[in-house]
């Protein structure tokens, strides 16, 4: 995979004195490290992870990225000239836990490097499921999807001890229909379920992750349910059982698609023993709506202009944290835009008004 797209190692490129400092290692914050070691600038990256490719490396399963393929990236950037300070969790006033913390051994305040750097990037990505918000969601056995995959990737390349790895039941009932959803329905088979179920709120045409993923699941032997909601997690101290509701579709809501609305007197109830909720994911910035003059969107993603430039000046944004979830070409795409408009800034000046 390639994120140097201007230049290769071995070419003479002209070296400026401006540095830019990128908080993440995700495809955005490559491609803009990218971008930007080839016009010149010193691109230095801080990920709190112990090696570069964020979710490429760490939550997302070998078959969909290949890892030797993010690896060779890297390597390229290395090469280049790109500087990676690693297992360094960049912190503001108050700290905001997500997946990877494990990892970090020193920090450092994003103030300081906003006072340090030319410009500062943040392309820190969306690290965090949803919550389901359901009675119940609390009990043992009840997992958000990526700690469930994270888990199983860092144990697998022998970051963390296989003792942190989830148990997974022999029934297993996986929430949503996104392409987190089916990594999880996957994974869960392959950590010894007997049973692995899809929920979802609408129908397979509606699926985030495509018709064509879930009809992959279901010959794998991973049961699709569709217009089926839960609405409770059900037992003492583990998962015992889900309540569910059939739903049927109505009329298109914000996202286009039909709205999911509950059929009264529906609800039923399936024995299970995990759950997984595959809801969606959030993001997560490095500070609180509004620290070190940096505002948050009412979605809580950073809050930027066209030119990805935040409410702080020489503080720009990129990638999921900016955008909220897509797929790995567009947060690429998306950083390599905003290491456009910080060549910008930095050679002709200028800030949102």
């Amino acid at each position: 995979m390639k994120f140097a797209l201007k230049c290769s190692p071995g070419q003479k490129i002209e070296r400026r004195s401006e540095r830019v400092a990128i908080i993440g290692a995700g495809p955005a914050g490559l491609g803009a490290a990218g971008y930007l070691i080839c016009k010149g600038f010193q691109a230095d990256v801080y990920d709190k992870l112990p090696e570069p490719g964020g979710l490429m490396i760490f939550g997302i399963p070998e078959y969909r990225v290949p890892k030797k393929n993010v690896r060779a990236g890297v390597k390229e950037l290395i090469e280049l000239g790109v500087n990676f300070i690693l297992k360094t969790k960049v912190v503001a006033d108050e700290e905001v836990h997500a997946e990877g913390d494990d990892f970090a051994e020193s920090k450092v305040y994003l103030e300081d490097l906003i006072n340090k750097y030319n410009a500062v990037l943040i392309a820190t990505g969306t690290w965090k499921s949803r919550n389901l918000g359901i009675p119940g969601e609390n009990l043992k056995g009840v997992y958000l999807a990526l700690d469930y995959l994270y888990r199983i990737y860092t144990s697998e390349l022998d970051y963390l001890p296989k003792s942190v790895v989830y148990p997974t039941g022999n029934r297993v009932a996986v929430i949503g229909a996104g392409l987190t959803a089916v990594d999880a329905a996957i994974e869960a088979q392959r950590q010894g379920a007997k049973e692995v179920y899809v929920l979802y709120r609408r129908t397979i045409n509606e699926a985030p992750a495509g018709k064509m993923e879930i009809q992959g699941l279901i010959k794998r032997g991973i049961k699709f349910v569709e217009l089926t909601n839960i609405v409770e997690v059900l037992g003492k101290d583990h998962v015992e059982a889900v309540k569910l509701i059939k739903m049927k579709l109505g009329k298109p809501d914000k996202s286009g698609r039909p709205a999911p609305e509950p059929i009264p007197g529906s609800e039923y109830t399936m024995e299970m023993d995990t759950v997984i909720a595959a809801i969606g994911e959030i993001p997560t910035p490095p500070f609180k709506d509004g620290c070190c003059g940096i505002k948050l969107t009412p979605h809580g993603t950073i809050d930027i202009d066209q030119k990805h430039r935040t409410t702080r000046k020489g503080v720009f944004a990129a990638g999921d944290v900016a955008t909220g979830p897509s797929l790995i070409g567009k947060a690429l795409k998306n950083g390599i835009d905003a290491a456009m408009a910080i060549e910008e800034y930095l050679l002709k000046g200028g800030w949102r008004e």
